[in-house]
């Protein structure tokens, strides 16, 4: 057994099925070991490592367990970090094994060299290089599970060219560890049962742990039992379902009129599952001086940048569980009475008829439409860019694995990521959401899902343009003073059949339902491009009048 065949034998040994890269020399062991294990671990081909990492990224965040992606040295590195940075930020747990020189050539700025510890030290939760065949099973081993415990993330594999081809004498055995559970310390379980039972208004900002941990039942509990209002952090709706009496809706780089009414009732936030990141807690200055703050995350790094007054650094579900072991199983009625109002404020901003568009598509409607023809199921996988503020305002979120969406905001994410999805759940309905700038960094994967015969459907939104910073040049300079943003877009529709995915255009709003209908009911990839207009520059309402 050489190197390359002892680490595919450890990833089947912990359960790995699939892994999804770009072919390289640096890593042919391992190569030939995938084959000769006759699909026992199957490779997927993407077109680009960054479509690896974000499929691989996808997959971990989906199902719970370690994405893996193989990419080749220095080139194929660099092209998959922007997955490694969106695993990092967003906590799902993914294992990148990226090709290396020979162990002779190390140091010396060989051809395509570079030194992973300090290329991705800022970023992953580790990197861990085995320097003999016989350590590759143990380096894989480790890598899997530290990208599991604590708080999930991504971790780097380098694998020397000559270890992967180096004979292993003595291959150990070594038992697949479950991941520990972290629980929370009793005092400071009683702390906050006394702050909640002491608030007028509590609401909970639930995050990636609750869907990490497939609690989102007990955090509907929870939150009925309380009486609180449940917030989804910025792409993290799916947290609980959106058609829940006591749900807000979502927060994300601002908040609108109605969450700014009601964020001035707050007296006590309580982020479950989430770190607060930057986006959801507006540049970490959402929580005031005069609301109380307990945060619970399993990592001690996710609770410093907001300052909570009681920071539990532990698991959601044990956390829920032992607050609702000690509080009253009745909520006060002047909370429930809040929360529903709030909630039929939340439903009546997600009415469609509420958010006109200027342009002759209706992204309001479409997003409301698609919600309601999907099935119950599905999976949406979202880019970043403002065309996704109308999904996310008028979409339905009903169950923990709805939505795959960078929350780092990294663009060309949904396509590669549908084809992750589609992948870890095949009898799923996978509908990816991007914009015209986004499909074009990573929309070839696409490719990918027609030789695999994945029947997902990529949803193009096309304005033209960068629209976010088109959005944000018009705020502060106004309409004439766009620089740099509006793009020319191709015909989607076109080079989605030369690629051989089926594809239809839409430019009116009426056209999309019987085009979707069609795309349900089709057994083979498929493309919708919808033009829109640019002067409706956000879900939100902003419009470039």
């Amino acid at each position: 057994m050489n190197g390359g065949e002892s680490l595919v034998s450890t990833l089947i040994d912990n359960g790995v099925k699939y892994i999804f890269g770009v072919p390289g020399e640096s890593y042919l062991s391992v190569l030939e070991a995938i084959r000769a294990k006759n699909n026992a671990l199957r490779f997927i081909n993407t077109r680009h490592e960054s479509g690896a990492s974000f499929a691989a990224d996808a997959y971990g965040r989906l199902t719970s367990r370690p994405g893996v992606a193989f990419v080749t040295r220095g080139p194929g590195a660099t092209n998959a970090s922007i997955g490694i940075h969106t695993a990092r930020q967003d906590s799902n747990p993914l294992v990148m094994f990226v090709g290396q020189v020979p162990t002779d050539q190390l140091g010396l700025e060989s051809f395509q060299e570079i030194n992973y510890s300090e290329m991705f030290g800022q970023v992953a939760k580790a990197v861990i290089e085995p320097i003999k065949a016989e350590d590759v099973s143990s380096a894989t081993e480790e890598a899997l599970r530290i990208s599991m415990e604590g708080r999930p993330g991504p971790v780097i594999v380098p694998l020397p060219e000559d270890v992967g081809f180096g004979e292993v004498k003595n291959k150990l055995e070594i038992e697949p560890v479950d991941r520990a559970t972290i629980l929370a310390e009793v005092e400071l379980i009683n702390s906050a049962v006394e702050m909640i039972e002491c608030s007028k208004y509590p609401v909970i900002i639930a995050g990636e742990m609750i869907n990490f941990e497939r609690c989102n039942d007990l955090l509907e509990k929870f939150a009925s039992q309380i009486g609180a209002g449940v917030i989804a952090g910025f792409r993290r709706q799916g947290v609980i379902d959106s058609n829940y009496s006591g749900y807000f809706g979502h927060f994300g780089l601002a908040l609108n009129d109605y969450q700014n009414e009601f964020w001035s009732d707050v007296d006590l936030v309580i982020g479950i599952g989430t770190r607060l990141d930057g986006a959801t807690s507006l540049d970490f200055s959402l929580v005031r001086e005069s609301q109380s703050l307990i945060q619970v995350f399993p990592s001690q790094e996710g609770l410093i940048n907001n300052k909570p007054n009681i920071p539990i650094c532990a698991d959601s579900k044990p956390t829920i569980i032992a607050l609702s072991e000690k509080l009253s199983d009745q909520a006060p009625s002047s909370r429930m009475e809040w929360r529903e109002k709030i909630n039929r404020i939340y439903r009546d901003w997600t009415k469609p008829e509420n958010n006109p568009s200027i342009g002759n598509v209706d992204l309001a409607a479409i997003a409301s439409k698609m919600s309601d023809l999907l099935p119950s199921n599905s999976i949406m996988t979202c880019d970043a860019g403002n065309f996704s503020t109308w999904f996310q305002r008028h979409g339905s979120y009903t169950h923990s694995k709805a939505q795959a969406g960078p929350a780092v905001g990294a663009m060309g994410y949904s396509v590669p990521a549908a084809f992750g999805a589609k992948i870890a759940y095949p009898e799923h309905t996978v509908v990816a959401i991007a914009g015209d700038g986004g499909f074009m960094m990573t929309g070839q994967e696409l490719i990918s899902a027609v030789e695999n015969n994945l029947p997902i459907i990529v949803i193009v939104c096309d304005n033209s343009a960068y629209g976010t910073i088109a959005m944000h040049q018009y705020v502060h300079y106004g309409e004439n003073n766009q620089y740099g943003t509006k793009i020319k877009s191709p015909d989607f529709a076109a080079a989605a059949r030369g690629w051989g995915a089926r594809a239809s255009t839409v430019r009116k709003t009426d056209e999309f339902e019987p085009v979707f209908r069609n795309a349900l009911s089709s057994m083979e990839p498929t493309l919708i491009h919808i033009v829109t207009d640019l002067r409706d520059l956000s879900g939100t309402g902003l419009k470039m009048e």
